[in-house]
């Protein structure tokens, strides 16, 4: 089964989910919706009361709910790092959410079914992702110059990685590899030490790009595709090279840009700085007018 992983906002309060493309249904991690429900103040906490729940669920004879609660891998939010941890589908959860006592019950089953249909419109029509990702950005202080290269960039990052998966390319840390070898050709960074020049840790180095950083990404990427295409590599070691090679078109182009303007490219700003900058810009103007 392929299953996506994401993470879902309840009252801005994130859910591990994963969304099954076969069976076209999410699970959710238990924990997570323990932990809002119960209002634990740690991961821990939810963990034992998840657990006695457990066994008054099994003493009650709700052992076929438990037998049929799977497990999946999905990153800690202490670590980082990707865990077994207890996963139910809505039903499941559904189940669950009855036998705790709790005000935000209710809120929280009309929030499964909206997050059920959002996913299966978006299913249907791939224009509705789009309109729930501009929306996302808009709210977190993205002019709407930024988004529009962003959710390019997203497109061109799906057409390379559509043409991985075609060379025999796997998920993972073969495309964590490849996307390296592509970084640092037109960067001169690794993606490690790409994220630690913009101080982030966690967060999508992406998001934290500026315009020009994310054209110059795009192009690397894009050309990484198109010369796919064209020398069809048959191994990883081939498709090693020729992310080197789209990688190196770009960076043509940026040392090209920085000779001329005589600035570097990269920036150390991230999302939270640039944001500032321009929220700081508006206001200014705001004054002015």
């Amino acid at each position: 089964m392929e299953k996506n992983t994401s993470v879902q906002l309840f009252e801005n309060q994130p859910i591990r989910a994963a969304w099954d493309n076969n069976e076209e249904k999410w699970y959710f991690s238990i924990v997570d919706v323990i932990r809002i429900l119960t209002e634990q103040s740690t991961q821990r906490s939810a963990s034992n009361y998840w657990a006695k729940l457990k066994q008054r669920l099994k003493s009650e004879g709700a052992t076929q709910l438990l037998t049929n609660c799977q497990q999946l891998k999905l990153k800690s939010p202490q670590d980082g790092k990707s865990y077994k941890t207890d996963v139910g589908d809505t039903e499941q959860i559904l189940r669950i959410i009855q036998s705790i006592p709790s005000p935000k019950a209710e809120p929280f089953k009309l929030w499964l079914a909206q997050v059920g249909k959002e996913r299966i419109n978006e299913t249907i029509d791939p224009e509705q992702a789009i309109d729930r990702a501009l929306e996302t950005y808009l709210k977190k202080g993205y002019t709407r110059e930024w988004i529009n290269q962003r959710l390019q960039a997203i497109q061109v990052r799906k057409e390379l990685t559509d043409e991985w998966q075609n060379r025999g390319v796997r998920k993972g840390i073969e495309y964590a590899i490849l996307t390296d070898e592509i970084t640092q050709a037109w960067s001169g960074m690794s993606t490690k030490q790409y994220k630690l020049f913009k101080d982030l840790k966690k967060e999508n180095l992406r998001d934290n790009m500026t315009t020009t950083e994310l054209v110059l990404n795009m192009l690397a990427e894009t050309s990484t595709t198109d010369i796919s295409k064209t020398e069809e590599p048959q191994n990883f070691s081939e498709n090693r090279n020729v992310a080197r090679k789209g990688g190196e078109v770009a960076g043509i182009a940026r040392k090209a840009l920085e000779e001329r303007t005589g600035k570097p490219v990269i920036s150390p700003q991230n999302a939270t700085q640039l944001n500032a900058i321009i929220t700081g810009l508006i206001e200014e103007m705001s004054r002015e007018q």
